[in-house]
């Protein structure tokens, strides 16, 4: 019995799964964001006329800018491809959110329609990922071994 505890806990140490930890996250952000731009898009008139463009640009720019930023990320942020870039954007978004919802302007506005604490949820798994990268189980890890293994094959090549 006291190898079998021993085993549990010394497999549960060393092998953690975080790689696979890390995509199913991946995977379930990009889905929720996903949904939020898919809903976003249905509502899209309604939506823009809700509030100001920003950056001057109209409102319906702005959505439109807003809409494709989203599925963008979402997109690469659950193939794991550039994911530490593909997360800033959203992360801006969602702490603008927040600072709408919190502040006196969020019954003005209908382009941030969920409840307040929704994008502090967003905002930790973006600044987990952002900390932590995307893992093994990615396009990102995919791409830096190829790398790594053509300059190990130019270094074998030059010192030969």
């Amino acid at each position: 019995m006291t190898g079998f505890i021993k085993n549990l806990f010394l497999y549960s140490v060393g092998h953690t799964y975080s790689n696979l930890s890390r995509l199913f996250l991946r995977l379930f952000t990009g889905i929720m964001f996903l949904q939020l731009s898919i809903r976003q898009m249905l509502n899209f008139e309604e939506l823009t006329h809700a509030y100001d463009g920003f950056l001057g640009l109209s409102p319906e720019g702005a959505m439109t800018v807003l809409v494709v930023i989203e599925l963008l990320c979402a997109v690469c942020i659950m193939l794991g491809f550039l994911t530490r870039l593909a997360v800033l954007f959203p992360l801006g978004l969602m702490l603008i959110a927040e600072r709408v919802l919190l502040s006196s302007q969020a019954s003005a506005t209908g382009l941030f329609n969920f409840a307040p604490g929704y994008p502090v949820m967003f905002i930790g798994i973006f600044v987990f990922l952002l900390l932590s990268g995307p893992g093994k189980i990615s396009l990102d890890y995919i791409i830096a071994a190829h790398f790594t293994e053509s300059a190990a094959d130019e270094k074998v090549i030059e010192n030969a």
